[in-house]
């Protein structure tokens, strides 16, 4: 039985991080307003992801501060003062998220079941939302949808950016060309591959008549891989690695024609504008944290490294079980990317 057999008058969505968890989610909330479109959406974000949804079409984004501690939580609370939802969906189990529930009004709460749950948060949940049977994140959040009584879940995205963001991606991509936009390096270093094999895939591109493109968050560990990569290479190659807003990312992806990227924001992003995505992976199941639409196009060596740290297969462990070892992403091979990246080429008619 659907939690609400009519559309409820509102609803607050919980998901503060990371990036590529809010693009999902961005999924899942905009499945409900197709049906729903009257139901008055609040959405309680980070910071930074803020600045990539803050202008979703119909949704009022409200920001949490998390490194503001104590005085964050109290300026939440404030703001949400008076307000009374139908249904709280507390769509992340990370504690410091579940203590914000405890200032928000919501006749159901609504939080993941107990294959899901972790950090304690069915203690802060009155409906638990049942697992479905596909590991991704996405289909785990598309559940919530389901549960409440949305009929049609099928995973579609719209993020908005201005004229001005398009008009800075448009400055650097080649029209006489296709583009690729490699994002190297995630923010957790042991999520990255190495320059080595970054400069073997890009000089595949540009023999093939590709314009490449590193682009990036201005993190260090972003701009050091950046740099190493253009010193591998005898070619040109435009770095704008730490030079962009998250919007200007956003339309930078949607303007590529391929990207590829580790386990890192960018690469749902791209997903979300619908932009082939190559994903590389080692440390945690592609299955559950790859792009969604392009998980036929990820290099994964994740069961290759589980084996060696456990001795099992992924379906022989927890779905979120990471692999531990730091050096696990040395050894996707260059061949393997390569490959990869032309089948892309093929399947998707970039020639």
């Amino acid at each position: 039985m659907p939690l609400f057999p009519s559309p409820p008058k509102s609803l607050c969505i919980l998901r503060l991080s990371a990036i590529g968890d809010v693009c999902n989610t961005v999924s899942a909330v905009q499945a409900i307003q197709r049906q729903w479109p009257d139901t008055k959406i609040t959405w309680i974000t980070g910071k930074l992801e803020s600045k990539l949804i803050h202008d979703l079409p119909g949704i009022k984004v409200i920001v949490f501060d998390k490194k503001q501690g104590w005085k964050g939580y109290k300026s939440l609370w404030g703001e949400l003062k008076g307000e009374h939802f139908d249904a709280l969906l507390h769509m992340q189990y990370a504690f410091r998220a579940s203590i914000a529930t405890l200032g928000i009004k919501a006749t159901y709460k609504l939080g993941f079941d107990s294959a899901r749950s972790r950090d304690f948060q069915h203690l802060f949940t009155n409906v638990k939302v049942p697992s479905p049977n596909k590991n991704h994140v996405l289909d785990g959040l598309l559940a919530f949808a389901s549960t409440l009584g949305i009929e049609d879940t099928t995973p579609q995205w719209f993020i908005p950016y201005s004229e001005s963001d398009k008009a800075w991606a448009l400055n650097h991509i080649e029209n006489k060309s296709r583009n690729l936009i490699i994002v190297p390096a995630a923010s957790k270093a042991y999520k990255n591959w190495h320059s080595k094999g970054y400069s073997d895939v890009i000089q595949h591109a540009y023999d093939l008549g590709w314009n490449v493109i590193l682009a990036g968050s201005p993190t260090q560990i972003e701009l050091d891989l950046a740099k190493e990569v253009e010193s591998l290479l005898p070619i040109p190659i435009t770095n704008i690695v730490g030079q962009s807003s998250l919007k200007e990312m956003l339309a930078l992806l949607d303007a590529a024609d391929l990207v590829i990227a580790p386990d890192t924001g960018p690469a749902h992003m791209a997903n979300s504008v619908s932009t082939p995505a190559i994903g590389l992976y080692a440390h945690h199941n592609p299955e559950r944290t790859g792009p969604y639409q392009y998980l036929d196009y990820v290099v994964s060596v994740y069961s290759e490294a589980l084996k060696v740290e456990t001795g099992k297969e992924p379906k022989q462990v927890s779905w979120r079980t990471r692999v531990k070892d730091k050096t696990a992403m040395n050894r996707i091979q260059s061949e393997q990317v390569i490959e990869m990246f032309d089948k892309a080429v093929c399947d998707f008619n970039l020639n």
